[in-house]
């Protein structure tokens, strides 16, 4: 039968390409000259930091532009607080992956309120989504694609 793979996964080599080039041009920013600022990558946490909030707003703008060059959905980014301390300023930005439990769930549902004859499986951070036909498989991704989603989604391992 055929089937697909619902992921939502970032490609981790252009995100960190994405973070050099801001870092880069923060350096060479008239506006940044003589401050600390920088952008660091840890895991799937990238941490902006500066001397005053509205540096981190400016950062946050060009790390953004980078991203979107480089084809990164800004749907998977989660920007917590703020921390200002006495000299320093700094934020951390979560990247989210996989498709958590109950944004699965609200899939699911949308294609079983839908009334396509297909099953869908959560395995994981991802969903498997088996038909008969080919095109009940392309007619979920067009679903899929319109619905609002909170995180940015891939169709991967189209099978026939």
């Amino acid at each position: 039968m055929p089937s697909f793979d619902v992921v939502s996964e970032i490609n981790h080599h252009e995100l960190n390409n994405a973070i050099d080039q801001a870092n880069r041009e923060v350096k060479t920013r008239f506006d940044f000259k003589g401050s600390d600022a920088n952008f660091e990558l840890q895991e799937n946490t990238i941490t902006l930091t500066a001397q005053a909030e509205f540096q981190l707003q400016q950062m946050n703008d060009v790390l953004a532009g980078k991203l979107v060059k480089r084809s990164i959905d800004l749907k998977c980014l989660d920007p917590q607080e703020a921390v200002i301390h006495a000299r320093t300023a700094s934020q951390k930005i979560l990247v989210k992956e996989g498709i958590q439990t109950e944004e699965a769930k609200k899939l699911v549902k949308l294609i079983k309120e839908s009334k396509m004859k297909m099953q869908t499986a959560i395995q994981g951070e991802q969903l498997r989504i088996t038909g008969k036909k080919r095109d009940d498989l392309q007619a979920a991704i067009a679903l899929l694609k319109d619905a609002n989603c909170e995180m940015p989604l891939q169709y991967k391992n189209f099978r026939d």
